[in-house]
């Protein structure tokens, strides 16, 4: 990456900082802590949405590679039960994640075919809306971010989304974490976290992970205001549908069936 991990936790820090005050980074920071961003490699969008190929992921029966890839780099705990299970990315059947599409057609063809869900990053987050502590805000490009440090365990936020799309840590996670990665902070007992898009990842001029490791292709990132961007023209080419869009959230995670 060619920055050290002090490094990037002082740009971490300082992007948060400047998102809950509602400024851009670049107006927040000094010349000298300006040297510390990366120069032509960060990924910039205006609007980020990830589009998930149905049929794709369904190629290889019972791959979890993109979700194993996701919660080992993010130090997601596995407690080895539901109760107090934490997920940033997971399955869902087709009729759960999707209830919306009532086509008989579609049923028939992904029935109790599992589907993967995230959060959605709506343009219209009902979670940021509620969170007491602005621990939970978009940004200006789009991204639902998580601040841990802000978080108050009140949960509204987990009330709030109509996704079921955030974990809270009912137990300390740290003695959970297998394999744990340095380069990214473990939480504590009583703080919400989810997907984030792998925002740490796309200052770094990255992709998400789940994307950057998926053996089929099957899911796609990029800018939807880019109009020669690849999720722009596989959205003009196909059909797409989207989680309960009727709530008026907006959610920018598109499922091409």
């Amino acid at each position: 990456m060619g920055i050290d991990r002090r490094k990037f936790l002082t740009i971490a820090g300082l992007t948060a900082a400047a998102a809950i005050g509602k400024k851009t980074l670049g107006d927040s920071l000094t010349a000298d802590t300006r040297e510390l961003l990366p120069k032509d490699e960060s990924l910039v969008g205006k609007r980020w949405a990830m589009i998930f190929d149905i049929k794709k992921c369904l190629h290889k029966d019972g791959c979890t590679v993109c979700m194993d890839a996701c919660h080992q780099i993010h130090n997601v705990p596995d407690f080895g039960n539901k109760k107090d299970e934490v997920k940033w990315i997971w399955k869902e059947p087709f009729e759960h994640a999707l209830p919306d599409n009532e086509s008989p057609y579609l049923e028939e063809e992904f029935k109790d075919k599992p589907v993967i869900v995230m959060c959605n990053h709506c343009d219209n987050p009902p979670c940021v809306r509620v969170c007491p502590t602005q621990a939970t805000w978009k940004r200006e490009d789009g991204i639902v971010m998580m601040d841990m440090h802000r978080c108050i365990g009140c949960r509204y936020c987990v009330a709030g989304c109509p996704y079921g799309s955030r974990s809270f840590n009912w137990r300390d996670p740290r003695p959970f974490i297998k394999n744990e990665n340095p380069e990214y902070p473990t939480r504590e007992r009583g703080v919400v976290e989810k997907c984030d898009f792998c925002a740490e990842r796309l200052a770094f001029g990255l992709q998400p992970r789940c994307v950057e490791v998926c053996p089929e292709k099957a899911l796609k990132f990029g800018d939807l205001e880019d109009p020669e961007s690849e999720v722009r023209q596989i959205l003009h080419d196909n059909f797409a549908i989207r989680r309960k869009p009727g709530l008026g959230t907006n959610p920018q995670v598109y499922y091409l069936v």
